[in-house]
C-alpha cells in the first residue's frame, strides 16, 4: 500500500493522548489548549540560546519575541482537525532496555560535563562542540517546542574511549596513575530524550515521542583547522515494549553541519517543526495490514544475505539494504524466538513485526551507523509492502 503524503502536520499535543503529569488532575484536550495559550506567556524560565536579555533589549521584549515565534510555529502545525476522545492512560511498567547495545556503555550527563576533556582542532586549537553541549542544545530546543510536556533526563550511550594523561604524569607507569592524572573523552556518543506524554498505539505496542542525536568525532578531521562540525539528529518514536527506535525520513537529519551551538539550535528546531508525526504513525500502522508467509520470509532472509555479495553493477539496480549478515542472522533467530515479534503459529509474520526485527537487530550496530540503518529499516519494510501490493522495485528480495 503506497502511502501518499497528503497529510499535513498537526500540533503534536493535539494529535496524541496527553498523559497527565503525576499529582496533576486530568484535563481535557480543550482545557489543555486553553492552558497552553496562557502558558506561552509565562515561559521565560526556558533558556533559549541567542535570546538572553541585554541592557538594550528588555526582558519583556525578549518574552514577546519568544511568544511570537512559538505562536507562529504552533499555528503552522494546526492544519488538520484531529478528533480524539481523551482517555486517561494507565501507567504501565516496561522492562528497561538500552536503545543501542553494540560496544556502548551508559553514562550520565554529569560524567560528560565533569570528568571528560573537550577535543580540539589541533592546527588552530579551536574547541569542538562537546557532547554535553549537543545534548543541552537539544534539550533547550525540545523545551521550546513542547513547553507543556515533561521531558525525561537524557539516556546517553558512549563508545571508543580516548585516554590520556596530564603532563605531570608523563613518566609514571599506568598502575601508578592517580585519578586526577587521567584524561578521557569518548569518540562516539548517542542519546535520546523521551516525551512520555505524547503516545500512540501500533499493533498493541505503545509508542512514545522521542528526540535524540549522534555525535562521532571520527567523522571530523581533528588534525586540521576548525571547519563545520557534523551531527545527526532525529525526532521519532520509541517502542516502549522493546525500546526500539522508529525513525522516518522527515524526522531525521543525517548530515547536520554547523559552525556553533546557535546554528545547531536553529537546525534542530527546524527538524522538529518540519516533522510530520501523523504521517509517520500512519505509515507504521499500515505495516500491520500486510504479512509475509514463512516461505516469503525465508526468501527475504536468503536474498538479504545474497545482497551483500552482489556485483556492484547489479547492486546499483536494487534498492538499498543497509544491514549485514550479522543483522540478518539475528532477524532469522528472532523470527522464531523473539517474544514480541516472532512468527504466528502458521508461520506468517506481519510487516510491523518484520520492521521491529530489523530495528531490534540494529541495536548491535556501532553508534555512527545506528540512525542511518534505523531509517533504512523503515524504508526497506515499506518497499516490501509495496511489492506485496504490486510495486516491483523491491521484488528482487521476494523472487
Amino acid at each position: 500500500m503506497d502511502t501518499i503524503n497528503k497529510i499535513q502536520p498537526a500540533t503534536l499535543e493535539e494529535a496524541f493522548e496527553l498523559r497527565p503529569a503525576q499529582n496533576i488532575k486530568e484535563i481535557s484536550l480543550s482545557e489543555s489548549r486553553m492552558n497552553s495559550d496562557t502558558a506561552h506567556h509565562s515561559n521565560q524560565d526556558y533558556f533559549i540560546p541567542g535570546t538572553v536579555p541585554t541592557e538594550t533589549e528588555p526582558r519583556e521584549q525578549v518574552k514577546s519575541e519568544q511568544n511570537k515565534n512559538y505562536q507562529e510555529f504552533d499555528s503552522s502545525l494546526q492544519r488538520i482537525e484531529v478528533h480524539q476522545e481523551y482517555k486517561p492512560i494507565e501507567l504501565i511498567q516496561y522492562e528497561h532496555k538500552p536503545f543501542i547495545e553494540a560496544n556502548t556503555q551508559a553514562v550520565k550527563l554529569y560524567h560528560l560535563k565533569n570528568d571528560c576533556i573537550i577535543p580540539i582542532f589541533s592546527k588552530d586549537n579551536e574547541k569542538t562542540i562537546a557532547h554535553q553541549e549537543f545534548i543541552d542544545v537539544v534539550m533547550n530546543a525540545a523545551q521550546k517546542v513542547f513547553p507543556m510536556q515533561n521531558i525525561t533526563e537524557p539516556e546517553i550511550r558512549v563508545s571508543h574511549q580516548i585516554k590520556g594523561r596530564t603532563p605531570d604524569a608523563i613518566h609514571l607507569n599506568v598502575k601508578d596513575l592517580l585519578d586526577h592524572q587521567k584524561t578521557i573523552y569518548y569518540e562516539r556518543m548517542a542519546f535520546i530524550i523521551k516525551i512520555p506524554g505524547i503516545t500512540d498505539i501500533v499493533n498493541g505496542n505503545e509508542l512514545s515521542l522521542t528526540i535524540g542525536g549522534v555525535r562521532s568525532y571520527n567523522l571530523e578531521n581533528l588534525y586540521n583547522k576548525k571547519t563545520l562540525e557534523k551531527f545527526k539528529f532525529f525526532i521519532g518514536f520509541q517502542n516502549q515494549v522493546c525500546c526500539n527506535l522508529c525513525v522516518s525520513t522527515d524526522g531525521f537529519k543525517e548530515d547536520m553541519r554547523v559552525s556553533g551551538t546557535q546554528e545547531l539550535y536553529s537546525k534542530t528546531l527546524e527538524v522538529m517543526q518540519n516533522y510530520n508525526a501523523e504521517l509517520h504513525l500512519l505509515e507504521m500502522k499500515e505495516l500491520t495490514h500486510d504479512s509475509l508467509s514463512e516461505h516469503q520470509f525465508a526468501q527475504l532472509i536468503g536474498r538479504s544475505r545474497l545482497y551483500q555479495h552482489l556485483p556492484r553493477a547489479e547492486k546499483q539496480n536494487i534498492p538499498l539494504l543497509n544491514f549485514n549478515d550479522s543483522h540478518i542472522n539475528t532477524m532469522a533467530k528472532d523470527y522464531y524466538e523473539d517474544r514480541n515479534f516472532c512468527r504466528q503459529e502458521d508461520g506468517r509474520i506481519n510487516l510491523w513485526n518484520v520492521y521491529n526485527l530489523f530495528t531490534q537487530a540494529n541495536k548491535s550496530s556501532y553508534i555512527d551507523t545506528f540512525l542511518d540503518r534505523n531509517l533504512n529499516a523503515l524504508e526497506f519494510t515499506k518497499g516490501i509492502q509495496k511489492t506485496l501490493n504490486g510495486n516491483s522495485d523491491y521484488c528482487w528480495f521476494l523472487s
